[in-house]
């Protein structure tokens, strides 16, 4: 794979400044699983006491990282220390046995060194599907990475879970509660193979607040769906997607179920993180959102908005900066959700682009064209059948997404 030289345009400053979370310690290593030169593994150690929650890719052809993750994350032991520990470069992924004997070499290399249950050590795997993955090299760093491990590491283990990302992503909020105030903090991966169908890529989030499990989970997947699976930046769903959560209960505040301020605080950081994905989606030069109001139902909406954010056509009209609406017009209309086309307006924007079966009179190639020059591109479907709505978000395709793809394994 060709080294990626330069930050995606669309990417923010810089990372954002994140205190450490009680009860969270990183560590990152160089391992050369297929990078040379940069840190490869991440390993997160958290302290007895903590919960942890999670959602998972629904592909048929899931790692079998996901599958043991998906296992344990059931299990009730939380008195216990626990683990995460990622590598990018190979994913580990359709490997037959080999993944399975992989993902039980390094979890239980992990449980040895760190003196935890292998049951409270779950993996990621990230990078090139269907080559064997050379765990003994993660197995080998373990013992240098526990004995590095620091509360102040959340950036650099950022950097190690990188593959054809541009940037590493990063956001912290704090949220201000009946009883005090709790920090969330959390990083991400993923830059191409985005089309979430449950969570999406590799996401890790830390909160010094205490949470059961039940309602962890709950926070989780409800959150989930408006945001990681809100996203598209191909069309392509990972093997290998993942969504944790840990919850110290350090900062001993208790968050119980429909705390508005918590779940709102989640909520925006987990936007966030989803939005930087996004930002870099690979060759992107255009951030787009589309809204979908007034469908016959929330699922029509969504259906709509997916045809929309992963049509070909729609990308690269968006990258060449082309009005082209009628290609929304051919997404809608593929898409097999409900629409009537003397009801549904479009909207460029704030500019009304289509309405009542035909172009706006008021609208102009002129006002379209000038539109499309923005980074970021607001695209407004409005069926008029109902009250189902949505919002997703995406990205151009332009002629550097290929150029990474078709070079991605050189």
């Amino acid at each position: 794979m060709s080294k990626i030289e330069k930050v995606s345009p669309l990417a923010p400053v810089s990372f954002p400044d994140i205190p450490a979370i009680k009860g969270v310690n990183f560590s990152t290593a160089s391992a050369g699983i297929k990078y040379q030169g940069r840190s490869d593994v991440m390993l997160v150690i958290l302290d007895p006491g903590t919960e942890i929650a999670g959602v998972f890719t629904s592909s048929s052809t899931r790692s079998f990282a996901v599958i043991d993750c998906e296992e344990k994350i059931h299990l009730k032991d939380s008195s216990l220390g626990a683990a995460i520990v990622v590598n990018s470069g190979n994913a580990n992924a359709f490997t037959g046995f080999r993944g399975k004997v992989s993902v039980e070499a390094i979890t239980s290399a992990v449980s040895e060194v760190l003196n935890i249950p292998q049951s409270r050590v779950f993996s990621s795997s990230t990078g090139v599907i269907g080559e064997e993955m050379p765990h003994n090299l993660v197995i080998d760093v373990l013992n240098k990475m526990a004995a590095d491990k620091s509360e102040h590491g959340i950036r650099e283990a950022a950097e190690a879970i990188m593959t054809t990302d541009t940037y590493p992503k990063g956001s912290v909020i704090k949220v201000l509660t009946d009883e005090g105030e709790v920090t969330i903090a959390g990083i991400a991966k993923g830059s191409g193979m985005i089309a979430p169908n449950m969570a999406t890529m590799l996401v890790y989030l830390f909160t010094d607040a205490s949470i059961e499990k039940e309602v962890l989970q709950s926070y989780l997947s409800v959150i989930n769906d408006k945001t990681f699976n809100s996203i598209s930046v191909d069309g392509d769903t990972s093997t290998s997607d993942t969504v944790l959560i840990a919850a110290t209960g350090k900062s001993g505040i208790s968050i119980g179920k429909n705390q508005r301020n918590f779940s709102q605080g989640l909520t925006s950081l987990m936007t966030d993180l989803a939005h930087q994905v996004v930002r870099d989606g690979e060759g992107a030069s255009k951030f787009v959102e589309i809204n979908i109001l007034n469908a016959k139902n929330k699922a029509d909406a969504k259906t709509l908005a997916k045809s929309i954010a992963n049509s070909p056509l729609v990308k690269t009209a968006i990258a060449g900066e082309d009005p082209n609406w009628g290609r929304i017009i051919m997404a809608i209309g593929k898409s097999g959700a409900h629409a009537e086309r003397d009801k549904l307006k479009i909207f460029f924007g704030d500019i009304l682009v289509a309405e009542n079966g035909w172009v706006a009179p008021n609208y102009s190639e002129e006002l379209g064209a000038q539109y499309m020059k923005n980074s970021k591109i607001i695209i407004s479907v409005d069926l008029g059948l109902g009250r189902g709505s949505t919002t997703f978000w995406t990205c151009d395709f332009t002629s550097e997404y290929i150029s990474i793809n078709s070079d991605y394994r050189s």
